[in-house]
């Protein structure tokens, strides 16, 4: 029989020779994931001595992640920007840079909309895949009204569910929409906020086996030197905006220069680059009036 902390340095070492960068935690977080233990409890059975039962459901979830299947898909969820969130193979992983994004929004619109305003603040998040974005802008922002857009059924679905499981579903609405394609006409909004495909095909190429094998292309890579859907996003926003509202972009850190001259050209009255956590331009920011 084997104890907890002997199957997890067996695992570090597997996923080790797998080229899992992250080999200890991801081994850790995926058996404690079958044992039904957060990595804090974890610790605490360390000499907990493993059933044959117990193993084999192990070597079943090792196996997928040794094959370079997501963690997050194989355990089914992910924490992000505050909340719980179902994930799977039908709408991409809302990664940490994206959180940023959903910070950096929070603040944008919060600076630019009065706190005398009569009505009540409302958000569109474009692509919406697992709901993260609107999600938890909607738990933020209590009073807010959020509609998530998708042209995806599949990530729709998702969403759905996590807004249900998180209780949000009254306050959250969902469409299926390839951008504003089926946004109502005259429906206007304080914050516009969006993670679109930004990747080129070149690019999602050389990405990990975890991006290129499991995650869906169709949320990752554009036409256009990657900068196809952020334009028809840049160019379609003025007409959804209130005076005053905001747009809030994540973007490739090679595109800022295109996108913030199609800022000016759309009508917004300033844009701007915001960096991510390694310094990098990864977010576009703009103001319409």
């Amino acid at each position: 029989m084997l104890s907890v902390l002997e199957i997890i340095k067996k695992t570090t070492d597997f996923f080790a020779t797998k080229g899992i960068e992250s080999a200890r935690l991801d081994a850790e977080l995926l058996i404690g994931h079958s044992l039904g233990l957060r990595r804090m409890q974890l610790y605490l059975q360390f000499e907990r001595l493993l059933t044959e039962a117990e193993l084999e459901k192990m070597r079943a979830l090792v196996r997928r992640r040794a094959a370079r299947e997501p963690l997050q898909y194989i355990t089914g969820e992910v924490e992000w920007g505050g909340i719980r969130l179902k994930v799977d193979g039908r709408a991409l992983i809302p990664r940490p840079e994206t959180e940023l994004l959903f910070e950096i929004a929070l603040e944008a619109a919060g600076a630019a909309r009065p706190e005398t305003a009569a009505t009540a603040e409302n958000i569109l998040d474009l692509g919406t895949g697992t709901g993260a974005l609107a999600l938890a802008l909607a738990k933020a922002r209590p009073d807010a009204r959020v509609l998530a857009a998708d042209a995806s059924d599949d990530a729709l679905a998702l969403a759905r569910e996590n807004a249900a499981a998180l209780s949000l579903d009254a306050r959250v609405s969902f469409l299926k929409s390839d951008w504003f394609g089926a946004v109502p006409a005259g429906e206007k909004f304080d914050l516009i906020v969006s993670n679109p495909p930004y990747l080129t095909r070149e690019e999602i190429a050389e990405t990990e086996p975890e991006v290129r094998q499991f995650e869906p292309h169709s949320a990752l890579v554009a036409e256009d030197d990657g900068c196809a859907d952020l334009l028809k996003i840049i160019s379609g926003a003025p007409a959804f905006l209130k005076p005053g509202g905001v747009l809030a972009l994540e973007t490739g850190i090679a595109q800022h220069a295109a996108l913030l001259a199609a800022c000016a050209d759309a009508g917004f009255a300033r844009s701007e680059s915001r960096q991510d956590l390694t310094k990098r331009d990864r977010f576009v920011i703009a103001w319409l009036g």
